[in-house]
């Protein structure tokens, strides 16, 4: 069956609400969860770097092709496509509700995470499999980036790291409804509640270990 590429198809488009949660937000909570050992300092930073290093180069990279890009590239292109057709009802309308401000900022926030994850992949992943230099994603080299240049890169991580936090937050309250499993508006308010504490807690987290190479 031919897919039609001017519409939003049902199986893609819970395809792409599902690899938001698993395993993409997953990823990324855990990535920020372990990047908070730079506030222990270099020592144990750069083991953590140290320990994943330490695997087959090629399982490593199988690994994070299958479960990290492969999926990321999906969710990110798909979710281009999504925000590409959204038609906000927040701005200039009547619609001035909790849900429509979240749809808005979950599109705008996506658009920057696109852009800005390239950046952040080229700079970190991608150079260090193409120079075979794991010092490049080392904490000496991440505090030389973040206390350079005016602190440009520091107010890059900041907001992405904010943005980010937000798009995986909304996307939690946005599983559920698309997946069925919050039906009332009782649950449906409860699970919004509940995204705005993870929205916090990794927002806080994230920033506690750009704090951590200062």
């Amino acid at each position: 069956m031919a897919l039609a590429l001017n519409k939003e198809n049902y199986v893609l488009h819970r395809l792409h609400s599902l690899t938001g949660i698993v395993p993409v937000g997953y990823y990324m909570a855990q990535h920020l969860t372990l990047n908070t050992f730079s506030v222990a300092g270099p020592a144990a930073f750069d083991g953590l770097i140290g320990f994943f290093e330490g695997m087959p180069k090629h399982i490593l990279l199988a690994l994070e092709v299958v479960a990290i890009w492969l999926p990321l590239v999906f969710h990110a292109v798909y979710g281009l496509f999504i925000a590409g057709r959204a038609q906000s009802n927040f701005i200039g309308t009547k619609y001035g509700f909790s849900e429509n401000r979240m749809y808005w900022l979950q599109r705008v926030s996506g658009i920057y995470l696109f852009f800005a994850l390239i950046i952040h992949v080229s700079m970190t992943t991608v150079r260090k499999y193409a120079t075979g230099d794991p010092e490049i994603i080392k904490y000496a080299a991440w505090q030389e980036k973040l206390t350079s240049y005016g602190g440009i890169w520091m107010i890059f991580y900041l907001v992405l790291v904010l943005t980010a936090s937000y798009h995986l937050a909304y996307g939690i309250w946005n599983f559920c409804v698309r997946w069925g499993i919050t039906i009332s508006d009782k649950a449906q308010v409860r699970v919004q509640k509940f995204s705005l504490g993870a929205f916090v807690l990794l927002t806080l987290m994230g920033w506690s270990a750009l704090a951590g190479f200062l």
